[in-house]
């Protein structure tokens, strides 16, 4: 007997029910979309509810794609998220356990759900797809539940308007009917108005038998009178009047093997075969055209498809100059020639588009089939995906409950869905093969999918804002003021020897910093292989920061002010993007992203050049400074 670990039990059961009640909530929201989407041909029709439940419980099913990548999300998220703020995941790793081990029995459970969805693609979803659509479109072809308002013309009934002042439902009768009846044309209509009558349905619901009591029917004869140019009419007073009108209110099931001969009936054996059977008719439709174009004759001038010799042939080029015979025809020849060539041109066009119209369907259907075939992989790839991108990213957030993971999960799902949905249109269209429509999002996700996991794994901090606003701060670093105070009690002992040797050899390294790099921009090659001297520009940094913070305790209050004009030399990458050449040379011929970095690295290391001749400067200033305010020392 196979035992599971308790640990293993422990994940399952945190994971299970969540899945359970994700997946209903999301097949709850897509059916809601489908039925929305729906809703008029739903509503109005006097369907009974048995029908209605029909229609919705094949509606759901065929939602299952959509409904389970989502509810995986959501409940990995969930999942690991719960562990995590609850510190249990933490005590579970601190016991040894690693993130994969823990994910194993879901890792297995969601790739038994993934085969489970395959063969619910293939063998189910055909099945529920054919008696969903041939059941939503017999209820478009249904009338809809006859219901006529009071004082509104009702016009639901097909060549009929019918108008009702009033109406007793108690008793079934309507007081103040005007009736136009259209149904043989306008030219021909009547015009019946009745004090009151009753309505009523056939037994068999094809038609609506229609009482009148005390009323007057108008009715145009033209169609018998066609020759004259007066129409006459046909007046008619009546106490009592019949009518029957055609109205099918029955409910009728259109035959399903109809449905059932399209794509969305058939799995991948069916598709394949229908997709061979496609291409071979594809195949023998251009073979006819292309051997039409080859036998073909035009004009008359050479038949081509005649075995007979050349010199025999009717109308044959022998001594023929048509250069010639056209220079020496008369305008409304030439004009009468060259209309009949472009009529015949046209001509020929239309016919051989016409004929390669059904190529093009057949080609269409194809492209429908292949979709169809892919999807039936696709769903059982995209629930892999989503566990992979869920569980670690709980894990990584941290956070539980029923916020955080849903707010995550639905701006995953809508990115996923805008790329499938925009890929399979233009694999639809045949813009794109189908395999790079229909694979294009999980291509995309992947990756995801691969960097969360490995986050999680190693434990990265992988939503630590401190961790991105230091990587952007050492990237675009902004420009900051130095601010020195004196120190009321002097730690060191400041000696005027010691300053001017601090100060000439930060001016020595700046001077040899600026030999290196020049006063010239670095050309586009020179930046991405060499950039400027790291080594020297984080010597001279320290060597600055060093001679500042023992300055700083000098009793001179001039000293102490003139070290704000030493900058802060950033460390920027944008100075030095690569330290190895050949990635260097890797990154430049990325032309799209490296030229914009090269321009704004370019712009930085000349402020960097700026910020070398203001410390020489400073240096300066602040020798002459020491020698002044140290002057009685030796």
């Amino acid at each position: 007997m196979l035992k599971i670990k308790r640990l293993y039990r422990f994940i399952l059961k945190t994971f299970l029910p969540l899945l359970f009640m994700t997946f209903m909530i999301c097949l709850f929201i897509v059916l809601m979309q489908f039925i929305w989407q729906h809703i008029k041909d739903f509503v109005g029709k006097g369907l009974e509810i048995s029908v209605l439940a029909e229609m919705f419980f094949y509606a759901a099913a065929s939602m299952v794609p959509l409904a389970l990548p989502l509810a995986i999300l959501l409940a990995s998220l969930m999942t690991f998220g719960n562990l995590s703020e609850r510190f249990e995941l933490l005590a579970i790793k601190a016991s040894g356990v690693s993130l994969i081990r823990i994910m194993r029995p879901l890792i297995i459970s969601i790739t038994i759900i993934s085969i489970g969805a395959f063969f619910f693609q293939n063998n189910v979803l055909p099945t529920v797809q054919v008696k969903m659509w041939s059941l939503l479109y017999s209820m478009k072809q249904k009338s809809p539940a006859l219901d006529i308002p009071e004082g509104v013309f009702y016009n639901q009934i097909e060549g009929y308007n019918i108008y009702v002042k009033k109406k007793d439902n108690k008793k079934n009768m309507l007081y103040g009917i005007t009736i136009y009846d259209i149904s043989k044309g306008a030219e021909n209509a009547m015009i019946i108005v009745s004090d009151s009558g009753s309505l009523k349905f056939t037994d068999d619901n094809q038609f609506l038998f229609l009482t009148l009591e005390s009323g007057e029917s108008f009715e145009n004869l033209k169609a018998q009178e066609a020759t004259t140019t007066i129409v006459p009419y046909r007046r008619e007073t009546f106490s009592r009047k019949e009518i029957l009108i055609p109205f099918d209110a029955g409910f009728n099931r259109i035959d399903e093997s109809t449905m059932a001969d399209k794509y969305v009936g058939k799995n991948i054996s069916e598709l394949k075969h229908s997709i061979d059977s496609m291409a071979l008719i594809v195949d023998s439709i251009g073979s006819k055209i292309g051997q039409e174009l080859k036998t073909a004759s035009y004009y008359n001038i050479i038949e081509r498809s005649s075995s007979a010799p050349v010199s025999n042939q009717k109308g044959t080029l022998s001594n023929f100059d048509l250069d010639e015979t056209y220079s020496a025809a008369s305008i409304q020849q030439r004009e009468n020639w060259t209309n009949r060539a472009l009529s015949k041109a046209r001509n020929i066009k239309q016919e051989y588009e016409f004929k390669s119209y059904r190529a093009n369907e057949q080609k269409n259907l194809i492209r429908r089939h292949e979709i169809e075939m892919h999807k039936k992989f696709t769903l059982s790839f995209a629930c892999l995906i989503f566990f992979f991108i869920g569980a670690p990213l709980g894990a990584i957030i941290g956070r539980g409950g029923i916020g955080t993971p849903i707010v995550v999960s639905v701006i995953l799902f809508i990115f996923y869905y805008i790329i499938d949905n925009s890929a399979y249109k233009l694999a639809r269209d045949g813009v794109w093969e189908v395999w790079q429509g229909l694979w294009l999002s999980s291509a995309v996700l992947l990756p995801l999918g691969i960097f969360f996991t490995y986050k999680a794994v190693n434990d990265s901090a992988v939503f630590n804002k401190d961790a991105y606003r230091n990587f952007f701060r050492k990237l675009f670093g902004r420009h900051t003021s130095r601010v020195v105070e004196m120190k009321e009690i002097a730690m060191v002992e400041i000696n005027k020897s010691e300053l001017l040797k601090k100060v000439k050899h930060i001016d020595s390294l700046c001077e040899d910093i600026q030999k290196e790099c020049g006063n010239k921009i670095q050309n586009f090659i020179a930046y991405w292989q060499k950039g400027y001297n790291k080594s020297l520009i984080d010597e001279l940094r320290d060597n600055i920061e060093s001679f500042i913070e023992y300055a700083q305790y000098s009793k001179k209050r001039l000293v102490v002010l003139k070290l704000m004009d030493y900058p802060i030399i950033r460390n920027l990458l944008l100075y030095y993007p690569c330290k190895n050449k050949k990635i260097g040379t890797l990154l430049a011929l990325i032309l799209p992203l490296s030229i914009p970095v090269y321009i704004i690295g370019i712009y930085e290391q000349k402020l960097l050049r700026q910020e070398f001749a203001l410390i020489r400067k400073t240096n300066k200033e602040i020798i002459t400074i020491i020698e002044k305010e140290y002057k009685d020392e030796l």
